[in-house]
């Protein structure tokens, strides 16, 4: 298998009163297209800012962030996050409360025929077992099934890569336990590429092809002014 995301001695950081305070240094990552890799930690240890950071929600200040052929992030170069192919589903579920079930599916895809919606979004909902819920509403949904709505809406333009951050965080044991094992499965059954981030370890091991520990680090501040 080919790298899809390769990310080689990315330096994440944010000023402070003292100087540059780095959340993440010489961090390296590559993921198998196909695969699912999981960033594994504490909080404070960067996971969630490396995230942010291939979604291009943050500046890099060093290294390199490249997605198949395409740079996305380096120290010059930052591609828009609208531009970057990259679907996300966090713990909050984000789905709009005034529209449909299938109105939230198809979000993404505003600007494609509507029959190309449609039978996009009865695909999707088919996929995470959702087939009727269409016309409902989100408040009408179990926490489980606004989840596997919200990852139908993250896969609807079919992304290059998709970044889970804590996606189950908020759903009690059972259901957590469950959708973890039905989301890995969905994303294997098309083939999609992704990352998750998650400071549970069983759910790592569960979803992930493959996980990096990640630690905060020690010393992470410089001075202003210094090099």
């Amino acid at each position: 298998m080919t790298a899809a995301l390769r990310i080689d001695q990315l330096s994440l950081a944010y000023d402070t009163l003292r100087g540059a305070h780095f959340v993440v240094r010489d961090f390296r990552l590559e993921v198998q297209s196909g695969s699912i890799a999981s960033l594994l930690g504490p909080s404070g240890c960067g996971k969630t800012s490396v995230l942010r950071a291939i979604a291009g929600f943050e500046p890099v200040q060093g290294g390199e962030i490249r997605l198949g052929d395409a740079v996305l992030s380096s120290t010059s170069v930052h591609l828009p996050p609208e531009k970057r192919h990259v679907g996300m589903m966090f713990q909050e579920y984000g789905l709009f409360p005034h529209l449909s079930v299938a109105q939230n599916v198809v979000f993404g895809l505003r600007r494609r025929p509507h029959a190309e919606q449609n039978a996009r979004c009865d695909e999707l909902l088919r996929l995470v077992g959702l087939q009727d819920a269409g016309r409902k509403y989100p408040h009408e949904l179990s926490g489980g099934q606004q989840q596997r709505v919200a990852l139908a809406r993250a896969l609807a333009p079919s992304p290059a890569l998709l970044l889970l951050d804590e996606p189950f965080s908020n759903l009690d044991a059972a259901t957590r336990e469950r959708l973890t094992v039905e989301v890995r499965d969905i994303l294997k059954q098309t083939g999609q590429t992704a990352v998750l981030v998650t400071h549970n370890e069983s759910e790592a091991r569960t979803m992930a092809d493959s996980m990096l520990v990640m630690r905060p680090l020690a010393h992470a501040t410089q001075d202003a002014g210094s090099h």
